[in-house]
């Protein structure tokens, strides 16, 4: 079952579910269908011969189209997943201008998170071929905090800490966008990935790759010719402290939640986040209004809140962490990081027309290097075999085909002649 589980990650596409139940049936029916053939084939040799052929180029035209819509599916996660993440900084960037708190911003959008699992029970009604109620479907779920469900120790010892992780996450993000700008914000968050490694690397034991210790320097750099870019000045140095924090509380959440919850399916991380949400509205609602009073974060009337902005950034994020945590069901994970990366051009462009910034040199350098370290730290942990089968690959596609002709003319050989000619190919 672990395969196919989906990992919860509250700002970033790190580690996302893994493959559908559906797209597994499918796989088992076409074995099914080749069983069926083999047995055909010891009725009628010909016949089964060349049935089996047309049997494996459709199932390769099958596997194709599969691909192709999974990519196709890809381009479109690519523009949602950019578009919501640049779209609520950039909102969020606003909306502090006409209403300055960030702490309210954060739990306002936190609260969104009750409807995660509603959006999900509304999905498995459509997709599920055994549809339960929501009692039932929530009863399931449940086994995943263990054998006797969600009780009060077990919400306070392992849902409790991952909500004030995930509160601290957002209230630090918000924080930065108020000191500096958003171009520097979404690309120094992108740091949270090379955070993941290490810190997966030294808790967890993950292996170790030289290429994502490289990014993860990359990573380091790139703050530090971000801090260098504005010369140090006491602002900005404050902001990418902030958001570094950020991005820090953000590996911190989805490496704890591997250790101590591990792997949840599409129901289970959507209960999760729905409790994180609940939990957000019942025990946390009392922070904005003691704030609210003691002028912390004050506005004159509740009319005077910019509804429509705090409504928009809660429903930008909740879009994006919708895509960030079930959009693999429909595409790579990759193509979905990809979005966040992309993100930061976005802003960047954004920022050039509506704020005075200061794009030099070295401001371009770091966030080409930290939007370098997470494409690096988006490579399998096999990516040097692929890259040497590739290779191989290519090299024989380019040898003369000797031992093709070989056959071709040598057609009445025996079996055990063509075993040792396609040995002897295998082995050039």
């Amino acid at each position: 079952m672990k395969k196919h589980s989906a990992r919860v990650a509250p700002l970033s596409a790190c580690n996302s579910p893994v493959l559908t139940l559906t797209k597994v049936e499918g796989e088992d029916r076409t074995r099914e269908n080749v069983v069926g053939s083999t047995d055909a084939q010891s009725a009628s040799a010909a016949g089964g011969e060349s049935g089996t052929s047309r049997r494996r180029l459709h199932c390769c035209v099958r596997v194709t189209a599969v691909q192709v819509r999974k990519a196709l599916w890809g381009v479109a996660m690519v523009m949602c997943v950019c578009s919501s993440w640049a779209g609520s900084t950039q909102l969020a960037k606003l909306t502090f201008k006409q209403f300055d708190a960030p702490f309210t911003l954060t739990w306002f959008a936190t609260t969104w998170n009750c409807l995660f699992f509603p959006v999900y029970y509304v999905g498995h009604l459509c997709k599920s071929p055994e549809r339960q109620t929501p009692r039932q479907r929530l009863r399931e779920c449940c086994r995943f905090f263990g054998d006797e469900g969600l009780t009060p120790k077990v919400f306070f010892t392992k849902v409790a800490p991952f909500g004030l992780l995930w509160i601290l996450t957002n209230y630090l993000y918000l924080q930065a966008l108020r000191k500096i700008n958003t171009t520097d914000v979404s690309a120094l968050f992108c740091c949270n990935k090379a955070f993941v490694f290490l810190l997966s690397w030294i808790v967890l034991r993950d292996r170790f790759m030289g290429v994502r210790i490289v990014a993860a320097i990359l990573a380091i750099a790139g703050i530090v010719m971000m801090t260098y870019a504005d010369g140090f000045h006491s602002h900005s140095v404050i902001g990418i402290t902030l958001v570094v924090a950020s991005a820090s509380m953000s590996a911190l959440y989805k490496v704890l939640f591997k250790m101590v919850l591990g792997s949840a399916k599409f129901g289970e991380a959507a209960l999760f986040l729905s409790i994180v949400g609940s939990a957000n509205f019942v025990f946390i609602s009392f922070v904005p209004v003691i704030l609210y009073f003691t002028h912390v974060e004050y506005t004159g009337s509740p009319a005077d809140i910019p509804w429509a902005y705090l409504c928009g950034v809660a429903a930008l994020l909740f879009a994006f962490n919708i895509l960030v945590n079930f959009g693999i069901a429909i595409t790579y994970p990759t193509l979905i990081s990809l979005g966040i990366v992309l993100s930061v051009p976005v802003n960047a462009m954004v920022d050039l027309y509506t704020c005075d910034i200061n794009f030099n040199t070295v401001r371009l350098i770091a966030v080409f290097i930290i939007c370098l370290g997470f494409l690096m730290l988006l490579l399998p942990e096999d990516w040097d075999q692929c890259i040497i089968r590739l290779t191989t690959k290519l090299r024989k596609r380019d040898e003369p085909a000797e031992v093709a002709g070989e056959t071709g003319a040598n057609a009445g050989l025996n079996w055990r002649g063509r075993g040792r000619s396609s040995l002897s190919t295998y082995a050039r």
